[in-house]
């Protein structure tokens, strides 16, 4: 491939990310503009391949980076499902409402939602955390710019409380089958994840006032909203053990789950006013999905044409504990899941803590920015008035946050496993 053609692709994707950072002075969604130069950038690399042979290639490429996608889309549209039922029904609202007090203060909701997040984002991923979290969110009564805050601060809550176990994020599970971290050591993540969420909350106080009364919700649940809760649960639980026992991959467990709902749908459902199960597909945003499929695109164009490279030799130059740090800044604009791999593929050799302290900087540095990761994408979508620009301004404070978090990970590392 050409010097002039990988130049025009790396453009594609910078027009693209400049898109996303002007969609509010251009007024073209986010999602068309990925969308575009994404397909735009394979359809260009397929025209300028040359001969058969490298088509034949090509096709290889595409083919994977497809696979990949359409993974994470039935991934998605399996969980987005799910949670659209239970906020149309209100059911993890409502079980929140009745166990919150009557009144709070507003900055004691942030703290207790960002706990909240931060725990659910170690049990199941990053998509389900952000999407029931955000759910939850919308059903307390806040001025629009204490919920933009909230969302902010849910997506660095999701993406630190993922690193602390091999279920929580895919970099952490990509580090621990490479045999470089066990199970026990990365739990000690779990301290400079809290540390980094309590140093955003309190730095996102400021401006924060008042009372939030939560009325408790006098909606009763059918034998059918309960069925499906303990569904949904019950396949976030299925999906860690048998991708850890058996190495299913989640998205085939969640796609059993969901047809189990359906069934539940059809069998239970004894009121003929009530929406068919299989509608709840419907009311899922599909901008969402397209925006994943825009960005993973041109991700995936980026790592074909050796644009990760330049990184992992750049890494390769730095000491450690920087070359981690800096690594978490690089992951909010290339997706973590092939910066992670190209690292891996570099073999670097370090010792436990620097691994650890990897492990931390590419699960959380994502969070800087609203497009650094799926659950800031998720928020985008679902939050109101969550533009890039707007998580922007909350950008200094979430660097402040990862960096106290990164000094935490790698001090308290080098104490517990010294080289």
């Amino acid at each position: 491939m050409s010097m002039s053609l990988e130049v025009v692709l790396i453009i594609f994707a910078v027009l693209a990310l400049l898109g996303v950072v002007f969609e509010e002075v251009i007024h073209i969604n986010k999602a068309k503009t990925t969308l575009f130069f994404g397909s735009l950038s394979w359809l260009v690399m397929f025209m300028f391949s040359g001969g058969h042979e490298q088509q034949d290639v090509m096709l290889d490429k595409l083919n994977h980076n497809l696979l990949e996608i359409a993974t994470l889309w039935l991934f998605l549209m399996a969980t987005m499902t799910f949670v659209a039922y239970l906020n149309a029904k209100g059911i993890v609202q409502s079980v929140v409402q009745r166990l919150c007090p009557a009144q709070m203060s507003t900055r004691s909701l942030m703290i207790m939602v960002a706990l909240f997040a931060m725990t659910l984002s170690m049990i199941c991923d990053n998509v389900t955390a952000t999407l029931v979290t955000l759910g939850l969110v919308h059903a307390f009564d806040v001025e629009q710019k204490t919920r933009i805050k909230l969302a902010v601060l849910v997506v660095f809550a999701v993406n630190s409380g993922g690193v602390a176990l091999i279920t929580g994020d895919v970099t952490t599970l990509m580090i621990f089958l490479s045999g470089h971290v066990t199970m026990p050591q990365l739990l000690l993540l779990w301290v400079p994840a809290i540390v980094g969420v309590m140093v955003l909350a309190a730095l996102m106080f400021p401006g924060v006032s008042g009372q939030v009364t939560t009325e408790k919700d006098p909606r009763t649940f059918t034998g059918m909203d309960w069925a499906i809760v303990g569904t949904f649960f019950s396949t976030i639980v299925c999906t860690m053990l048998f991708n850890f026992f058996f190495h299913v991959p989640p998205v085939l467990t969640f796609l059993v789950g969901l047809s189990i709902m359906f069934f539940i749908g059809h069998f239970m459902n004894l009121d003929p006013e009530e929406t068919k199960i299989l509608e709840y597909v419907r009311q899922i945003e599909y901008e969402t999905l397209l925006f994943f499929l825009g960005i993973l695109l041109l991700v995936g164009m980026l790592k074909e044409i050796g644009t990760l490279d330049l990184l992992t030799n750049f890494y390769a130059q730095i000491a450690p504990q920087y070359a981690n740090y800096l690594m978490g800044l690089f992951s909010a604009l290339i997706d973590n899941v092939p910066l992670t791999a190209a690292l891996l593929k570099s073999e670097p050799v370090l010792p436990t803590a620097e691994w650890l302290a990897l492990t931390y900087g590419v699960g959380v540095g994502g969070s800087l920015l609203a497009i650094g990761s799926a659950a800031g994408i998720i928020a985008m979508s679902k939050v109101k008035g969550l533009t890039f620009g707007a998580f922007l301004r909350y950008t200094p404070l979430v660097l402040i946050a990862y960096t106290c978090g990164y000094a935490v990970a790698l001090t308290l590392a080098n104490l517990v496993f010294p080289s």
